[in-house]
């Protein structure tokens, strides 16, 4: 472990959290959800709604629809929460741009440890709407679109399906491979009572019938569109340690922002491990962590070829070898490296970096239950592709 860059390192802690039930449609309005998990995350935290002077989320709606928003139905801004709750902040932000959870975490973190405010609510709320979630509107395609949407080349998992392809091809990947990934996110799903996926493992023989939609991207390869809400509280080290639960701590963070080469939208798998790589060395620099240093790396998988590319990206396997690694068990979780212990977005539905900080939280703080890791003293939670997303490292203990 060597020094770190980030000066706030230990000095800003979970202390709570709250998270509602994952459903594909919920029974409440999203804006009654998302009040309704904030005030137990609150509580869990042995605090009260007063106390609370920070609000902030990332509140992209990701579907490409073409639905207008309505803040408090589709997303959930901090502003909404705020009149919502008639709280009354020192502090309300929110973060734009892909990444949206550690985005939010990084706020939250740098207002606490500047004095902005002192307890801090950080939600993510999702929703799922009736109808095609990434359907088409377009009766034109202008700019960069007009190269790639006539011809089909549209919405997230077809554009994951070229960079999928290309490791195939360059690396000799096969789907045998990637089953062992989604079989290992939905059985720790399964596990999960709030999960979608609670109680419903499936075979590598269900994720190879599963019905294509890119190829070589199946329905079982793209986390599920859900409606469900995740609150957490953050404050300072000094205060958590006077609240209930053990805190978790943040110990640093990095952001991608690097764009496809092409200009249209159309990522390369060069593109992908080159920007991956950039933030994973911005990473280590911030935290003073090492890839062995982490025990519950939480890498993102709203896409199952993204767990290749996260582990390739952060030092855990070379370049092209993840499909390997993991076809041979480095991934299962009590034997391997625990990328999916929580379950991760195929595990329990889109949730958009929700289950990889909270899988950290749980682990680090020793709340996890009968799914508590033996050895959990640092944990990162990964959000979006590793070259244009982020992640978080949290730590057991307050090491600066």
């Amino acid at each position: 472990m060597s020094a770190p860059r980030f000066t706030a390192r230990g000095r800003v802690a979970i202390a709570g959290f709250a998270h509602s039930p994952i459903a594909r449609r919920a029974d409440v309005p999203l804006g009654a959800l998302t009040v309704e998990t904030c005030l137990r995350a609150i509580a869990d935290a042995g605090l009260t709604k007063d106390q609370i002077d920070g609000f902030t989320t990332g509140a992209l709606f990701p579907s490409s629809g073409g639905r207008a928003l309505v803040d408090g139905v589709h997303v959930v801004s901090a502003a909404w929460l705020v009149e919502r709750l008639r709280a009354r902040p020192r502090w309300v932000c929110g973060f734009e741009g892909i990444g949206q959870l550690p985005g939010a975490v990084i706020l939250a973190t740098e207002a606490i440890a500047s004095g902005a405010a002192d307890h801090v609510v950080v939600h993510r709320a999702m929703f799922n709407p009736a109808g095609g979630y990434h359907d088409n509107p377009m009766a034109r395609a202008d700019g960069a679109a007009q190269w790639t949407a006539p011809q089909g080349f549209w919405g997230p998992p077809v554009q994951m399906a070229l960079p999928y392809t290309e490791y195939m091809r360059r690396y000799g990947a096969t789907r045998e491979d990637m089953a062992a990934v989604v079989v290992e996110a939905r059985t720790n799903g399964a596990a999960i009572p709030w999960s979608h996926w609670h109680g419903r493992p499936i075979s590598a023989e269900d994720y190879l019938d599963a019905r294509m939609i890119a190829e070589p991207i199946s329905v079982l390869d793209c986390d599920i569109p859900v409606t469900g809400v995740g609150a957490f509280v953050l404050t300072s080290a000094e205060r958590a340690r006077d609240l209930p639960h053990r805190p978790v701590y943040v110990a640093g963070y990095a952001q991608g922002h690097r764009r496809p080469a092409n200009g249209v939208n159309v990522w390369s798998l060069d593109d992908l491990f080159d920007g991956g790589r950039a933030v994973a060395r911005m990473l280590w620099d911030n935290t003073g962590l090492r890839p062995e240093d982490v025990d519950v790396p939480q890498v993102y998988d709203g896409f199952s070829p993204f767990v290749y590319f996260w582990l390739e990206a952060l030092g855990y396997c070379g370049r092209g070898e993840a499909h390997r690694f993991v076809r041979d068990g480095g991934i299962r979780t009590g034997a391997g490296l625990p990328v999916l212990s929580g379950g991760g977005a195929l595990g329990n539905g889109r949730m958009h970096g929700v289950p990889q900080m909270l899988e950290c939280y749980l682990q680090l703080s020793r709340r996890a239950g009968e799914r508590q890791l033996p050895r959990a003293d640092a944990g990162l939670a990964c959000q979006a592709a590793p070259s244009l997303g982020g992640v978080v490292a949290y730590t057991s203990e307050p090491t600066g």
